[in-house]
């Protein structure tokens, strides 16, 4: 890892290690709720917020470096409720 990041790969073992665990804790059951929500949700909050932290709060650089629009980015902090 060159200055503190995570490459995709890296990431990517994250989330199969996370999923891989859910799916043991739930021995056998059926997901509460859509899956591909669940994920999406608990990835996006806290990559917005380390993004935000990064730029040290600025909505645009921000947005910029997420490739989405601003206005998307102020929904999707809404959304997560992010100040």
């Amino acid at each position: 890892m060159s200055d503190g990041l995570i490459n995709e790969n890296e990431m990517a073992r994250y989330v199969r290690k996370a999923l891989k665990e859910y799916f043991k804790d739930l021995d056998g059951e059926e997901p509460c709720c859509e899956m591909y929500d669940m994920v999406m949700n608990c990835v996006e909050k806290p990559l917005l917020e380390m993004v935000l932290e990064q730029v040290g709060g600025n909505q645009t650089r921000a947005a910029e470096m997420l490739g989405i629009n601003r206005n998307t980015l102020r929904k999707k902090m809404l959304e997560h409720g992010i100040a």
